[in-house]
């Protein structure tokens, strides 16, 4: 059955019951001082909210501060001015209710895909029944069950992006940070790995803050679609996707969705 969405009394399309901001950014700039000269001003007063529960991405030209809004958000940096939150209190560096995905695969070579799994939740002191049935559970969801005991080196860049799909997820994060996860994979195993992220997404009902340079991705994927300026990064426009959940391949064909697709690249 499609969940409908909900739309909350400042305009955020939502679809679940919680409205309180699982990320926000207040006047957040940020501006790198470099070795050799002029400083880069990254982002520009960014205010931004992420609300519990909902799936954000992120678009703009290359530099704009995308990946930087993650950055900031994971605690891997502190701005420069303005704060950023998670769930009311301030970020003071990396935490577990935060889980990223990068670009390049994050896999340890030395393990094998169940070990790459499991790492997190042995770390989190889990007991061993209930790394069993989690670990199993995403060896399902991300189609991985006959290639458990393969090492990294034995895979291919898509079933190495599974197992990081899996790793970040398995904890069962708060917040998914994904900095264009599937940008060099190609369309087919793409659609697969997004489909398998919107199951996880829906299974935990965990909040999504996904960078990509794909307007499709991001409609597909996406309750909202923040638009960034290039650098300095200011926040440009803000687009509330209307499709109902769960969302199926056919989707993109759709000629409302290619409307809109159009609408943004051309934005963009």
């Amino acid at each position: 059955m499609s969940t409908p969405l909900r739309e909350t009394s400042d305009g955020i399309s939502v679809t679940n019951l919680d409205t309180s901001p699982a990320i926000e950014l207040e006047g957040v700039s940020m501006v790198f001082q470099m070795s050799k000269g002029q400083p880069t001003h990254a982002l520009d007063n960014i205010d931004l909210q992420v609300i519990d529960g909902e799936f954000v991405t992120v678009v703009g030209s290359s530099g704009c501060g995308k990946s930087t809004m993650l950055n900031l958000a994971a605690g891997l940096i502190e701005p420069t001015s303005g704060t950023v939150s998670v769930h009311g209190e301030k970020i003071n560096g990396p935490g577990r209710d935060r889980s990223m995905v990068f670009q390049e695969d994050a896999v340890f070579p030395w393990f094998t895909v169940k070990r790459n799994i499991e790492y997190g939740l042995k770390v989190a002191k889990l007991s061993p029944e209930q790394i069993d049935e989690r670990v199993n559970r995403f060896l399902e969801i991300t189609k991985l069950e006959e290639y458990a005991l393969a090492y990294p080196r034995e895979l291919s860049g898509g079933m190495r992006k599974r197992v990081d799909v899996a790793r970040a997820t398995v904890v069962e994060p708060e917040i998914l940070l994904m900095d264009e996860p599937f940008a060099a994979l190609d369309a087919i195993t793409k659609q697969d790995l997004q489909l398998a992220l919107l199951d996880i997404w829906s299974l935990q009902k965990m909040t999504v803050m996904f960078v990509t340079h794909d307007i499709e991705e991001a409609l597909f994927m996406s309750d909202r679609v923040v638009m960034m300026s290039p650098r300095p990064g200011r926040i440009k426009q803000i687009t509330k996707v209307p499709f109902e959940r769960p969302r199926v391949r056919e989707l993109k064909t759709d000629p409302l969705f290619q409307d809109m697709r159009r609408e943004l690249l051309m934005e963009l």
